[in-house]
Formats: structure tokens, sequence, C-alpha cells
């Protein structure tokens, strides 16, 4: 299985695309719980729908340093590529 990182540039080029990497880096900073919810149910769906990314996704929801550090990664310019 791939590093979650790896997805990193996919996921921040969709979250711009829609203009929600803002928002996104803003809940995932503040180390919500909600980020934990989501992560749970992300594994929950994975019985129904699977893939790699979406595991990889939850690991980085449920990790709270690396969401921030997702977060951060949102709002550098690093993730602008």
């Amino acid at each position: 299985m791939k590093s979650s990182r790896e997805y990193w540039p996919r996921w921040a080029e969709t979250l711009r695309h829609y203009q929600l990497h803002e928002f996104t880096a803003s809940l995932l900073e503040a180390g919500s719980p909600v980020a934990l919810l989501g992560a749970q149910a992300l594994y929950f769906s994975q019985g129904f729908i699977g893939g790699e990314q979406l595991s990889a996704l939850a690991a980085t929801l449920e990790e709270d340093e690396e969401a921030r550090a997702f977060a951060s990664f949102l709002v550098s310019d690093r993730g602008t590529s």
C-alpha cells in the first residue's frame, strides 16, 4: 500500500478545483472530532466501496498529526501543483 502522503497532491488539486481547500484545512487544523468521525465512516464504508485511496484518507484523518500536516500542505505552495 502506498503512503497516504503520496495521494496528497491529487487530493489538494481536487479540493482546490472545488475551492474547498481552505475550508478543509480549517477543519483539519482545529483537530476536530469531525475528522475522527469521518475516518471511522470511511473505514466502515470500505466494506462497500473499498480502495487504497479510501484507506489512505481514513488513515490521514485518524491521525491528528497527519491531518494537521495535510492541512499545512493544503495551504502551502506545495499544494498548488
